[in-house]
């Protein structure tokens, strides 16, 4: 795989999509090199952003006062972070895989791993709101922006993995579902979690 691809794994894939996906459909890449060379610096990019603002603001839901916690806390907060988003782009990207045999589409892992990189590039890189981690100018960036990634799924998914416009829309849908179920099973793992003392103390 020769460096035009991972020119087009940057900033390109954000103002031309369909020139990535046709690039990304061309290559053979591999998943790790795709990892390493480009989709673990954007799934840094979150909790970097989270841990200033954070630091610097605290964590404001509605008129409440800020939740401010300390330095310990709020590094456990951000590698949890990092490492909830490496499991949803592997998780991702290989549930994407074999559900490629019943789409009719490509299920070359490396493909899926860099797909699903260039959907999720759009939020990496509008997680800087996170240095002002206000939970409505959050939401007033985030969603926004994920209807765009959705939208980069739904185009390149029969593009890169060559499977017809119909049945690319229907394996789309399956992953929103997918990534849908993961989500609320995180928060719910979550609370849990913190309800167990495994957490951050906010008694301080």
């Amino acid at each position: 795989m020769g460096s035009t691809l991972y020119s087009y794994l940057l900033l390109k894939s954000l103002y031309e999509p369909t020139s990535s996906f046709e690039e990304l459909a061309r290559s053979d890449p591999s998943p790790l090199a795709i990892f390493f060379r480009y989709s673990v610096w954007l799934l840094l990019l979150p909790p970097c952003f989270a841990l200033i603002g954070g630091a610097n603001f605290g964590w404001r839901i509605g008129a409440a006062e800020p939740l401010m916690l300390d330095a310990q806390s709020l590094l456990v907060v951000s590698v949890g972070y990092f490492l909830v988003l490496i499991f949803g782009l592997f998780s991702t990207a290989l549930i994407s895989s074999w559900m490629a045999s019943t789409y009719g589409a490509d299920a070359n892992l490396g493909k899926h791993v860099a797909l699903i990189t260039i959907v999720g590039e759009p939020l990496a890189i509008a997680s800087i709101v996170h240095l002002f981690p206000d939970v409505l100018v959050n939401m007033l960036v985030l969603i926004p922006t994920m209807i765009w990634s959705m939208y980069l799924l739904y185009k390149g998914i029969p593009i890169v993995l060559s499977t017809p416009p119909e049945r690319g829309m229907l394996m789309a849908s399956s992953l929103v579902g997918w990534l849908l179920v993961a989500a609320v099973s995180l928060l719910g793992i979550s609370m849990a979690l913190w309800t167990l003392g495994v957490g951050p103390l906010l008694g301080v």
